[in-house]
C-alpha cells in the first residue's frame, strides 16, 4: 500500500507537473512563462493534425474566443494539409513535433534532427516539442544549436492515458495550473473521450479563475 503511494505520487511529479531538478537538466527550455502583472497560461496541443479531432478543436477555441499553439506532426501536416492551414488561418501557432513522432531517448541525435528537419519541410515554425517530453541532455543542446526554441510544459493533463476518466483530466487542470503554466492537451484519436470532456471545462474554469490564453511567444 505504501509502495503503491509513493509510485503515485512519483509518477505525479514526473509527469503531470514535473518537479524543478528535472527541469534543470533543461535549462535553456520553455517550462513556464510568467508575465508581469498578467494572469496568463499557455494551452498547447500535441499530435495532430486529425480530422477526427482537430477540427472539433478549432470550433471550440473559436465559441471560447482562445487562441493555442498546436505542436504537429509532419506526416499528420503531410496527410491533411487544409486542416493545418486551417490552425493558421485562425489566429493559431504551431511547432514541430517531429516527422514521424519518434522519442529521443530511443533515436540518436543525428536521428532525430533529420526526424524534425523532415517536419521543419511542413511546418514554419521554430517552436519544437519532444514527443512524449523524451530528449536526451545532448539532443536538447543540439535543438537549440539549431536554432529550435523547445517548449516542455508546466502541466500536461494525461488526456491520452486510458487510466485517467475525463473528470481526472480536468481535476490535472485544477489542481496543477498555475500562473504562467504551459498546459499540453491532444488533438489526436488516443485523448479524444478524456480531452473532449475536459477541455471545454476546463477552459471554462481558467476563464473564471481570471486566467487570460497566450500564444507560446
Amino acid at each position: 500500500m505504501v509502495l503503491s503511494m509513493r509510485n503515485q505520487i512519483f509518477r505525479q511529479m514526473l509527469i503531470e507537473q514535473p518537479p524543478y531538478l528535472y527541469r534543470q537538466l533543461f535549462p535553456k527550455s520553455l517550462w513556464r512563462i510568467g508575465v508581469p502583472h498578467k494572469k496568463s497560461v499557455y494551452l498547447t496541443f500535441d499530435d495532430g493534425p486529425i480530422p477526427e479531432v482537430t477540427p472539433w478543436v478549432l470550433d471550440l477555441l473559436d465559441r471560447y474566443n482562445v487562441k493555442a499553439t498546436f505542436f504537429c506532426v509532419g506526416d499528420n501536416v503531410r496527410k491533411y494539409p487544409a486542416i493545418y492551414q486551417q490552425l493558421l488561418e485562425r489566429g493559431h501557432k504551431t511547432g514541430n513535433h517531429t516527422f514521424n513522432h519518434i522519442q529521443g531517448w530511443k533515436n540518436s541525435t543525428a536521428t532525430l534532427l533529420e526526424n524534425t528537419k523532415k517536419a521543419a519541410a511542413l511546418i514554419d515554425s521554430t517552436l519544437f516539442r519532444p514527443p512524449h517530453g523524451h530528449m536526451r541532455i545532448s539532443q536538447n543542446k543540439a535543438l537549440h544549436e539549431a536554432g529550435y526554441q523547445v517548449v516542455m510544459w508546466d502541466v500536461v493533463t494525461r488526456d491520452y492515458s486510458r487510466f485517467m476518466s475525463p473528470e481526472q483530466v480536468l481535476k490535472n487542470v485544477k489542481k496543477y495550473t498555475r500562473e504562467g503554466s504551459i498546459l499540453v492537451f491532444h488533438d489526436s484519436l488516443k485523448a479524444e473521450k478524456n480531452m473532449k470532456y475536459a477541455l471545454p471545462l476546463a477552459i471554462e474554469w481558467l476563464l473564471t479563475q481570471g486566467y487570460t490564453f497566450e500564444l507560446i511567444p
